[in-house]
């Protein structure tokens, strides 16, 4: 990373330990303010482990995150996201019963003063009516918006799931796998969509597919056995041949 750019998020010797096993050892990792940043490797090098330290849904066992000046490691994942992050999850979570405007009118309240009433009236719901639809129409989903969800092809349920991560208007932006389990039609849609989103965010994503980051990523970071293997843009890091042993070499992470 350029010395002379602020930095969104980092690490400082990040460590995770599960009863003796070191997922995520010793990481030291820096994001550039609106850098598409990259988490790669081969399976079991400890990606989503450390996705999951960054976004506070583990507690390190050593080590230091901070979100710009701010320290917060070990801080829970609501205070991460008060702290202007936001993430998506690999295995899409959606009330199939609800509409795409549903979902995005309890998403933007969840991130209002109004979040802590028990009791919220469709008048106030619909303040955000407008908001919810400029979502859509940022993610491609306008003309569904009264569709239940539980009737949306896949790849349309993970652009929702980006536009319910946009409406915390996040200034980081955390993706897990954006184009898991997609075809090559919807892979193309989704690499778009993020392309488009990114202005003004900073966006780190944990992704399999090479070339998914070849069209995104600014860096990238490989990890082997939980440690730092690598990190450059996606020229200098697909030509490296650490890189290469560790994807075509035949061995791998646990």
């Amino acid at each position: 990373m350029d010395a002379g750019r602020p930095t969104a998020i980092s690490t400082t010797g990040l460590t995770k330990q599960f009863h003796g096993f070191t997922a995520v050892n010793a990481v030291d990792l820096a994001v550039a303010e609106g850098d598409v940043h990259a988490l790669v490797g081969p399976n079991g090098a400890g990606k989503t482990t450390l996705f999951n330290l960054l976004t506070g849904f583990l507690k390190p066992s050593g080590g230091q995150i901070r979100l710009g000046d701010t320290d917060v490691t070990g801080a829970p994942p609501e205070r991460i996201a008060r702290l202007g992050v936001a993430r998506s999850f690999q295995i899409t979570s959606l009330f199939d019963q609800l509409t795409l405007q549903q979902h995005l009118e309890m998403a933007l309240l969840a991130g209002s003063s109004l979040r802590y009433r028990f009791w919220v009236s469709d008048r106030a719901l619909s303040r955000f009516s407008d908001r919810a639809a400029e979502l859509l129409d940022e993610v491609g989903l306008g003309r569904h918006r009264d569709v239940e969800a539980g009737t949306l092809a896949y790849g349309q349920k993970r652009a929702l799931e980006l536009a319910l991560a946009l409406a915390l208007d996040p200034k980081v932006l955390l993706l897990d796998e954006p184009t898991a389990g997609m075809g090559l039609e919807d892979v193309d849609r989704t690499v778009e969509l993020i392309g488009r989103v990114r202005s003004g965010r900073t966006v780190v994503l944990v992704e399999h597919n090479m070339s998914v980051v070849a069209g995104l990523a600014d860096r990238v970071t490989v990890l082997q056995f939980g440690q730092v293997l690598v990190e450059g843009t996606y020229d200098e890091v697909r030509g490296d041949s650490r890189v290469i042993d560790a994807y075509l070499g035949g061995e791998s992470a646990a």
